[in-house]
């Protein structure tokens, strides 16, 4: 049977049926606005939770080693429903792909409850498995509208609201633990009643999911409908993948995508290494700020008509990015190599040795809430249609999974720090000359 493949251009019209015209108002509901709101509200309840719990430091958990370990088994399982993200989406669309992705968030923290409560460790390796499964289709959903859905000229904004969304869920979590753990100036692991808070929390993901639109319902400021064909052969997917993933621009983005998945193992292993309790969960609050701050830095940059030639905005933004990268992992490798032989616990009643390796976290948080956004905001200018954009989104969590679970993996080993940091650092500099071409040619 013949299908057509999902390409840039809007849905064609009817006979009949004419296009809101911009003064017409338009329902709500079927908003772009609403619909970055539902997915924000999503990220939020599902991997926003998520993160909460690793910013406090590997899960809240007192031992790396078994929640590295955990990680890099649910990014494995990741990476494979991330690539099948396009093929689910055209079976159940991308409503229901969206509502079924965050199923597996409070297995995950059940795991953890239970780990914390009892020290079983079962829990922990299922609960990562099923997270793992549902939260790829969930990555590669959500990434396609927050990219797809929104008007061009909105698109860096939007962006940074889905993403503040997520990190919303990293301030509460973070302001809950700080209550919770003000007084615990040692090291070891977070309150039990915290992983129950998150547990509900994320239970709502799934419910808040059905309130989306499906693409082919939601209307942009001009009154025109978004493409979005389903009912694609696989064979036809397949084929489109295979001929995106060959593209100029995903080769070149590519090692960008790698960078940035691979580096988000270090911060979390960080933080519990070498902090105090409270000074995680510090930690967690202050970063989930500092990372909205630059999240939104980066898409008004790129968004905000300062300068009519959009090239020019996306170079600004990415020399900016350039150099806070550049400045965080030079940094981490010297702090790494002082800490590897004085082995510091740090906690804010020493604030002198404190603020030295408190203050690398928040650049590494920065630092990555500003190429998150660049990230985003790139391919989402590589098309117009969600069709399109839900397999440039499975392609880029695809890689950028793939990477987190050789980081998460490499770091339950344990591997030191220094060598961690090391690697990112290298990392960093290869991805340099191939994300400037990537960026000239946006």
């Amino acid at each position: 049977m013949s299908v057509e493949v999902a390409s840039l251009r809007q849905v064609e019209i009817e006979p009949g049926t004419q296009p809101l015209s911009p003064s017409q108002p338009i329902p709500i509901l079927r908003s772009t606005l609403f619909q970055i709101l539902i997915v924000g509200l999503c990220a939020f309840c599902a991997p926003g939770i998520w993160s909460a719990m690793n910013g406090l430091g590997v899960g809240g958990s007192q031992s790396p080693d078994l929640v590295n370990a955990a990680n890099a088994l649910l990014y494995a399982f990741m990476t494979l429903t991330c690539f099948a993200g396009p093929f689910l989406t055209n079976l159940i669309g991308f409503r229901w792909t969206l509502a079924v992705g965050a199923l597996g968030y409070p297995l995950y923290a059940a795991g953890l409850y239970v780990n914390n409560r009892t020290g079983g460790t079962w829990l922990v390796y299922f609960g990562s498995v099923a997270c793992g499964i549902s939260a790829g289709f969930f990555y590669s959903v959500e990434g396609a509208i927050a990219t797809g859905y929104p008007e061009h000229h909105k698109r860096g904004r939007y962006v940074a609201t889905w993403f503040t969304f997520r990190n919303f869920g990293m301030i509460i979590g973070g302001a809950i633990s700080l209550a919770l753990n003000h007084k615990v100036n040692q090291k070891g692991k977070v309150g039990y009643e915290l992983y129950l808070a998150f547990i509900g929390i994320q239970c709502l993901g799934f419910f808040l999911g059905l309130f989306l639109s499906n693409p082919d319902k939601v209307m942009r400021d001009d009154g025109s409908r978004i493409e979005a064909p389903r009912g694609i052969h696989w064979r036809i997917e397949l084929v489109e993948m295979w001929k995106l993933l060959r593209s100029r621009s995903i080769l070149l983005l590519t090692p960008l995508f790698w960078y940035f998945g691979w580096i988000q193992a270090y911060p979390g292993t960080y933080l519990a290494t070498y902090f105090s309790v409270r000074s995680r969960a510090l930690g967690g609050f202050v970063a989930a700020i500092i990372s909205t701050f630059s999240t939104w830095l980066g898409g008004s940059l790129v968004d905000l008509p300062w300068s009519k030639n959009r090239q020019t905005r996306a170079l600004a933004t990415y020399s900016l990015i350039v150099c806070l990268n550049t400045a965080t992992w030079i940094w981490a490798v010297i702090i790494q190599n002082e800490y590897r032989f004085t082995l510091p616990v740090l906690d804010w009643a020493l604030q002198s040795e404190f603020g030295r390796g408190f203050g690398l976290y928040m650049l590494e948080r920065a630092s990555l809430g500003m190429i998150e956004n660049f990230i985003y905001w790139a391919i989402g200018n590589l098309s117009d249609s969600p069709g399109d954009q839900i397999r440039y989104s499975s392609l880029l969590r695809g890689i950028e999974t793939a990477a987190v679970a050789v980081g998460f993996g490499i770091q339950a080993v344990p591997t030191p720090l220094i060598a961690t940091a090391s690697i990112n650092c290298g990392l960093w500099f290869i991805a340099l000359p191939f994300s400037y071409f990537a960026t000239c040619k946006l």
